[in-house]
């Protein structure tokens, strides 16, 4: 966890360095972003972690949800059939059980991006999206802006909610 400054928030933290390679610096900037997601949601209270932050309707438990469903979408093949829906928690899913399933996705988009050698190959075509594959470069840097985009909602809502910032 980052360390706090003397108000009680949480002082920004850049990403760590990583292996110079390309795929090292990508999925390090992957797993920094999945992390700032997990740290604005993890100790919010309920009814908080489900409460809109916007008009749109967006809520930080909704993220998670919907990081998930993306994630399985693009490395594991996993169909969204709703992609509305992936935006809201039902009442029987928690934090702490949401929070699970994204770090257990994680470990199995992981794996997969583990035995990618050659980002010019095409990525596991993800179901319902035309002919030809993303190459598995293209689904790296999008999940960087998936992740990166939902994590910049994450600390406007969290900073709305109780005046936390930084990751």
């Amino acid at each position: 966890m980052p360390p706090t400054t003397r108000t009680g928030k949480r002082r920004d933290t850049g990403p760590a360095w990583t292996a110079p390679g390309e795929k090292d610096t990508l999925v390090g900037f992957i797993d920094y972003l999945r992390t700032a997601i997990m740290h604005k949601v993890a100790d919010v209270p309920e009814p908080e972690v489900r409460t809109a932050g916007v008009p749109s309707g967006t809520n930080l438990l909704g993220l998670v949800k919907h990081l998930t469903a993306v994630e399985r979408f693009y490395f594991l093949e996993v169909p969204i059939t709703n992609m509305r829906r992936t935006f809201q928690p039902t009442r029987d899913e928690t934090v702490d059980g949401l929070l699970a399933d994204y770090r257990a996705t994680i470990a199995q988009a992981n794996q997969v991006v583990e035995t990618w050698t050659d980002l010019t190959r095409p990525a596991p075509r993800p179901p319902g999206r035309g002919a030809l594959p993303p190459s598995q470069r293209w689904v790296l840097v999008h999940m960087i802006e998936e992740i990166g985009r939902h994590a910049g909602h994450a600390d406007i809502i969290r900073e709305g909610i109780d005046g936390s910032t930084g990751r």
